[in-house]
């Protein structure tokens, strides 16, 4: 105990002198984090030609995520950062999208799927899209820009739809005792308040809004994808699909593994069964592998207390989502 006592003391002596110059003097970085540029490492192969990968993970948003000293950057500006990277590389010939997401938010899925086929059409690269554990909602409608849709054997996919999620307080301030006096210009102008029940023209309203969002999601899996009216009469029933289930519908290519997703790109961009595998990160890994997940976010100031929740619980304020929510870590 009393060693343990004294080697604590010790840390903290070397630790906080160093702590106090970084912050009395911003430039003194102690850890590498999203300020630092990207860097480019090979995985494998040795020829001149490249297949990127770029990791997709988690809850698909535009806005950063928390930090104990820092907030980290949200998904569009991850990937974004790494399109535009591999714009300024010609001997980038394929890029490999190694999706686990259950979804996020309409917009940034949107913007996603948008950049994506913009740096396809523009650059002539081939995407290939890889699903591990999750590519459901938001993570199944960025995936469709690619070329050919790989699903891991255990993946789950499909939860094609829009859910409206809002929070709802009037139960509790009822027990509580609290009220909210609101004054409006038109009567559906607080339509969504968490401070009240919902009325059935509301719930119509909004259920507008959900088949307007759902039927875009439905033109880009029909733009991207052959299927029947049959298959695509279940895909709209928005339930989630194994990986056989899914090649069956036709919302897949293949059932395979990353290294099949990665020999998938390599042959419809032409390029050399040796050519490099690449990816971007902020700093370097020892042994580093294409299942290590961390990319832009590799350099990941160390939280004081990470519970993990940051990256994993998004905070679903009232909106719009393609997200299939029970996908969503509990923890």
């Amino acid at each position: 105990m009393k060693k343990g006592l004294l080697l604590l003391r010790v840390s903290l002596m070397v630790l906080l002198p160093i702590l106090a110059a970084g912050c009395l003097n911003p430039k003194i970085k102690l850890f590498t984090d999203e300020t630092d540029p990207l860097q480019e490492f090979t995985l494998e192969g040795a020829g001149a030609e490249k297949v990127l990968v770029i990791p997709v993970e988690g809850f698909l948003s535009d806005q950063s995520r928390g930090g104990v000293l820092r907030r980290h950057p949200g998904a569009v500006q991850a990937l974004v950062s790494q399109i535009r990277k591999a714009e300024k590389d010609k001997k980038i010939r394929a890029v490999v999208l190694k999706v686990n997401s259950p979804g996020g938010t309409v917009t940034a899925s949107d913007i996603l799927h948008h950049e994506l086929m913009r740096y396809k059409t523009e650059n002539g690269v081939t995407i290939v899209a890889v699903m591990m554990d999750v590519a459901a909602s938001g993570g199944y409608y960025i995936a469709l820009p690619a070329d050919h849709i790989v699903a891991h054997p255990t993946s789950l996919t499909g939860s094609v739809g829009v859910i409206f999620a809002a929070p709802r307080l009037s139960g509790l301030m009822d027990k509580v005792g609290v009220d909210v006096h609101v004054v409006k210009s038109g009567r559906n102008k607080d339509m969504g308040s968490p401070f009240r029940e919902t009325t059935p023209e509301e719930n119509a309203l909004f259920q507008d809004i959900i088949g307007e969002l759902a039927g875009r999601f439905y033109d880009r899996v029909l733009e991207s994808r052959t299927l029947s009216a049959e298959s695509m009469a279940e895909v709209r029933t928005a339930r989630i699909f194994t990986a056989d289930q899914a090649l069956q519908l036709g919302l897949v290519d293949e059932v395979g593994y990353l290294s099949d997703a990665l020999e998938a790109a390599r042959r419809a961009a032409g390029i050399a069964p040796d050519s490099r595998v690449v990816i971007y990160r902020r700093t370097a890994y020892p042994d580093d592998t294409v299942y290590n997940i961390h990319s832009g976010s590799s350099g990941r100031t160390p939280a004081l207390v990470d519970t993990g929740l940051s990256d994993w619980l998004p905070r679903l304020d009232a909106g719009f989502y393609y997200l299939w929510p029970a996908a969503l870590p509990a923890e």
